[in-house]
Parts: structure tokens; sequence; C-alpha cells
């Protein structure tokens, strides 16, 4: 039987799935795939390179940049997170992201995006983490309104959360059938409308099925929630998530809280580590 890794989103709420990865690669626990949607796949995939700890070290040594993530970024280059500064410079030369071992690992890793013409979830094999692989990464993490839409293959794409927040059905239909789910919201959580939705009406039009698509994201969201949870208690699914809600917003810049919020992943995951290494083995 087959089992994956699967992460949910969420900005800087993505430091508490660091923190379980890191405990997950420290007892040597090796999944056969894994997938991620924006944050959920920019720092999952480390997993697959095995580089425990380098997403809370770079988050912590460029919190501040004004390229990370800042109106500033949105107004110079179009981006909430400079492309060029995220996207090359930080894993070519200022703390490498190791694609020799991304590419040797076994794992099968996909990466989610939001078809803007569509408004439907495309999913993409990483192979060996080079250029398009990293256009994949870009595009799942693109957010509506503060990100350009990413271009590959003459198609354009959006942040993959718009469309498969959580995608444990596109795991199972590629086989793997106990799964692993990392969520960054509370338990109790769920989605409202997007206060965001008059804006996305104004400055959006060119793609109705992204404003259509990010109408009904709550209801979706919660709907598969309540999917997962089900699948949780039929013994196929492992979740974990925050025990409270976390103390960083989606783009928080203080390095005390990026780090607590690491921390509380890191606990939670060593909670529950015996209970995980039952369920993967049974």
């Amino acid at each position: 039987m087959k089992h994956a890794l699967i992460m949910e989103g969420g900005a800087m709420r993505g430091l508490f799935t660091c923190g379980v990865m890191d405990v997950l690669m420290e007892e040597g626990i090796v999944f056969e795939g894994g997938a991620g949607i924006s944050a959920g796949a920019v720092f999952g995939v480390n997993y697959k390179s095995r580089q425990a700890g380098r997403p809370l070290r770079y988050n912590l040594a460029f919190c501040k940049d004004p390229r990370y993530g800042t109106v500033r970024s949105v107004l110079k280059t179009g981006d909430l997170f400079d492309a060029d500064f995220c996207y090359r410079a930080i894993p070519d030369e200022l703390d490498i992201f190791d694609r020799n071992a991304f590419k040797e690992n076994p794992m099968e890793f996909y990466i989610g995006a939001t078809d803007v013409e569509t408004g439907k979830a495309v999913y993409h094999l990483c192979t060996d983490g080079g250029s398009t692989d990293t256009d994949w990464m870009r595009a799942s993490a693109s957010m509506p309104l503060v990100s350009r839409p990413v271009e590959i293959e003459g198609h354009c794409y959006l942040d993959g959360g718009i469309a498969d927040s959580v995608p444990y059905r596109f795991m199972e239909s590629r086989g793997y059938e106990k799964n692993v789910i990392i969520l960054t919201q509370p338990a109790d959580y769920r989605k409202k409308i997007s206060t965001a939705m008059p804006l996305l009406r104004l400055f959006m039009k060119q793609y109705p099925a992204i404003i259509d698509a990010m109408a009904v994201r709550h209801t979706v969201y919660n709907h598969q929630i309540e999917e997962i949870r089900k699948r949780e208690s039929e013994g196929r699914a492992f979740v974990i998530c925050p025990p409270a809600p976390l103390p960083v917003s989606q783009l928080t810049h203080d390095p005390a809280k990026l780090q607590e919020t690491y921390n509380i992943g890191r606990e939670e995951m060593q909670k529950h580590i015996s209970s995980l290494k039952e369920f993967l083995n049974n």
C-alpha cells in the first residue's frame, strides 16, 4: 500500500508544516509520494531533497527583505514575492536547493496550480527541481491580485489553493490509499467567503473562471475538511494540524513568530509520532 505526504498551503502558516516535516525526516520516515499546494509545494519540495531546516532558515533570513512578501515588491515587480529573488537567487545562490538529491530521490512529488482559463486544478509531476519544476512552484504560490499569472507551456496558472486546497483526492487517484495530511488551520476551522471578492471582481475581470472558483472556495474547502475527517475516522488518513490558531498571518514578517510557528509544528508531530508510525505500518 502506497503512502503520500499531502501539504496544504497558507503562506507563512506553512512554517507549521516545516516543523512537522523536519521531525518526519529526522525520524527517517519515507513516503512513496507527496503533493503540495502553494506554500505546501514551495516548502514541501524540501522533503524530496531531504533538506531538513532549509525553509525555516531562509524564511528567518529573508522575512524582512523588501523583496519577500511586501507591497513594495508588488508595486515594483507585480509579484508579492519577487520572482527573481525567491525562485532564482535564494535556491541558486543564497540557500542552495539540492537539485541532485531531489532528482535522485524516487519519491513522486506533485505540485498543484489553478488554470486561469478554466478555474480547475492542474497537477505537475516534478522531475529534477529545474526550471520547469520551479515555474510550477511559483505558479502554485502566486496569490491572485498580488501576483502575475505564471505562464507554462502556453497556459497561465495561479495559486493552487483556489481550485484544490488539499489534494488528497488527486493523490488517491494516483494510487495512494493511506495518506498523511498536514493542515495549517486548527481542526475546528471553517473557511468563510473571501473578503477580497469585490476586488477580485473589479480587477480580475479577464479571468472569470478564477472569480467563479474564488466565490465558492469556502464551500469547497469546508467540504474537503469534512471528507478528510471521514477518511481519518476510517483509518485512511492521518491528519496533523495546529492545536490552536497559529501566531502568524499569511504575511507575517516577525522572525520570532515564524520560529514559534515552526516550533508548534515540531511539537505537534513529536506528540503524535508513535501513532503516525503505527498508522504507516498497518
